[in-house]
């Protein structure tokens, strides 16, 4: 929050919405409107941050009304990245809270526990369990992070993926170290397809993973441990592709949206995510792998009441129907049960 001089604090959240609005409506007055305030309001609302500021956030442009000035466009896209980047965290936290309100409650319900590499299937079936009142503890970490808390028993689900075709065996491997094939099971939630995320229209002329080491490039890479990160690494190193040749490789980004966010606003020139991620910020993308996303879970509690109705859900018509609706995912073969076999 900003200051007034007499110490009456402004919400900043509604100025990034009212310029949000402004910037789609050219009209400050259809603006006002469509988030419910008054003209005077919303003018004052500018008015004051201007004067913090120092400098003007909107400008009349003849023959279009009203457009917010390069420093407003800033304002609204940190605002974008933030989001993106502490969105798992705050949905974590959000869990682990209501799960410790739960607790205060007598004969409060147990809770799935799902501990998984942040994705837009994932938070589907989040909001699908929720509708059914199923409790989750849920808890965003890396790939590696998840399956390691399966083997500890500390969670019910691990969420993780792997690339299809030559670099499955490979990106597996640090997966294998957790899991056993006679104690897991992998319950296969969707396909979904990894690639370069460049501006709309792709100016840089961006075209392959070995366009990342150009010197005119700035990249935002997700952060060390994560499936992402780490299939990267192994398309680099089939190119040919030294990490310290890429402007920005040492960049940690917690999910894809965040690195989209990233280079939607302009202060990347390339990242690499999902394309879901991509479309959602209105980047072009450029595939460049496929990829399974799994569950791994206890063979002994496909049955038990939690994970049963979670197994349920995500064989249904409904959830694969949300799936493919996902831009670049593939719900069709999702609530499929399989073995290590199918990575290893």
């Amino acid at each position: 929050m900003l200051k007034k001089a007499d110490g009456v604090a402004i919400a900043l959240p509604a100025l990034l919405q009212l310029l949000s609005e402004i910037r789609d409506e050219g009209s400050i007055s259809n603006a006002a409107r469509t988030i419910g305030l008054s003209y005077r309001h919303a003018w004052g609302l500018l008015k004051e941050f201007e004067a913090q500021f120092g400098t003007p956030l909107v400008q009349k442009v003849r023959g279009k009304g009203t457009a917010i000035s390069p420093l407003a466009e800033k304002l609204i896209w940190a605002d974008k990245r933030i989001a993106a980047r502490l969105s798992p965290s705050l949905d974590s936290l959000a869990s682990e809270l209501e799960r410790e309100l739960e607790a205060l409650i007598t004969n409060h319900a147990p809770a799935l526990r799902i501990t998984a590499s942040h994705g837009f299937a994932v938070d589907a079936l989040i909001k699908q369990l929720a509708g059914r009142e199923v409790s989750v503890d849920l808890k965003y970490r890396s790939s590696t992070e998840a399956v390691a808390a399966l083997a500890r028993s500390e969670c019910d689900l691990a969420g993780f993926h792997l690339p299809l075709g030559e670099f499955k065996q490979a990106a597996a491997n640090p997966y294998l170290k957790w899991l056993d094939a006679k104690q897991h099971a992998l319950i296969h939630l969707a396909y979904r397809t990894q690639g370069l995320f460049v501006a709309k229209g792709n100016p840089k002329k961006v075209h392959a993973i070995a366009d990342l080491a150009r010197r005119d490039l700035r990249f935002v890479n997700r952060q060390a441990g994560s499936g992402t990160r780490a299939l990267l690494e192994l398309l680099l190193g089939k190119y040919g592709v030294s990490p310290g040749e890429i402007d920005g490789y040492e960049s940690a980004e917690l999910t894809h949206a965040a690195v989209a966010a990233y280079v939607a606003s302009g202060m990347a020139d390339v990242g690499f995510g999902v394309e879901a991620a991509a479309r959602h910020f209105g980047l072009d993308f450029l595939p460049v792998a496929r990829e399974r996303y799994f569950f791994a879970c206890n063979r002994n509690s496909l049955e038990q009441p939690l994970l049963a109705e979670a197994l349920k859900v995500i064989c249904s018509a409904r959830f694969r129907t949300i799936v493919n609706e996902l831009p670049g995912y593939d719900g069709r073969l999702s609530g499929s049960i399989g073995s290590l076999g199918d990575v290893a």
